[in-house]
């Protein structure tokens, strides 16, 4: 049954490590399961989704010193496409109709990367998930987000992540760090705040596409947020910046 949301096309952004649930790497399939149980109720009252999943469970390229780095990060796009698959298995386990599309072919896997095709499938309500980030190296997966948010006319970007909002300083070394209820893109850039990395921030700034990023570890959250409810936190451009 289809409601009054808030937000009605969505681009969700999930790490690798989220699809690792507490095992920290790899895939904890019982807890996809679950976030694909929240994917399909946002289908059921009318959202349309689409989601870019990183790959960091399994592979970090940036952090491997010893590498090219454009072989580095090929790897970790390939690491984004098994977790697409991955939440491909899960989403289709409860029912739901889903595709993936990947910025780099693999044909006998999942389609390529089609602007008006993933938006066609949106409109026969659909899941897409896009894998392989943009398909370039020295692109994070925060920047293939915001570049498919654009493409695909997203409302809003959902950043699904290990903690409940952005601080003004890390809350598991600072206990003294506030949370911020809303921010805007100039204050995030300006003082460069963990939100998503800087060419992703400035995309959205410049697209006007907002960001809500909260805490993943409850699956519900994706539908409390679609319908405007209060959590994590809110960047958008023109916003005032508020500390809880």
């Amino acid at each position: 049954m289809e409601e009054q949301l808030v937000y009605k096309r969505i681009l969700l952004k999930l790490s690798g490590e989220a699809l690792s649930g507490e095992k920290g790497s790899g895939i904890d399939f019982d807890y996809v399961l679950k976030v694909s149980q929240t994917i399909k109720k946002c289908v059921e009252i009318g959202a349309q989704i689409t989601i870019v999943v990183g790959g960091g469970n399994y592979w970090r390229g940036r952090s491997n010193k010893h590498m090219d780095r454009t072989r580095a990060d090929h790897i970790g796009m390939l690491a984004t496409a098994m977790n697409a698959l991955t939440l491909l298995d899960g989403l289709t386990q409860v029912g739901v109709d889903a595709r993936v599309q990947t910025a780099i072919e693999m044909r006998q896997i999942a389609e390529p990367y089609i602007r008006n095709r993933a938006v066609r499938h949106l409109e026969k309500g659909r899941v897409v998930i896009f894998g392989c980030g943009t398909g370039n190296p020295f692109f994070s997966t925060d920047t293939a987000a915001a570049l498919r948010a654009a493409e695909v006319d997203a409302d809003i970007i959902f950043k699904a992540t290990n903690v409940d909002g952005v601080y003004t300083s890390d809350p598991k070394k600072d206990p003294s760090a506030k949370k911020y209820s809303e921010l805007s893109f100039i204050d995030v850039l300006k003082d460069e705040l963990k939100v998503m990395d800087m060419p992703a921030a400035a995309m959205c700034n410049d697209n006007n596409i907002p960001i809500l990023v909260f805490d993943l570890s409850d699956p519900e959250n994706i539908i409390r947020a679609l319908r405007g409810e209060k959590i994590g936190t809110i960047v958008h451009r023109g916003g005032t910046t508020h500390v809880e």
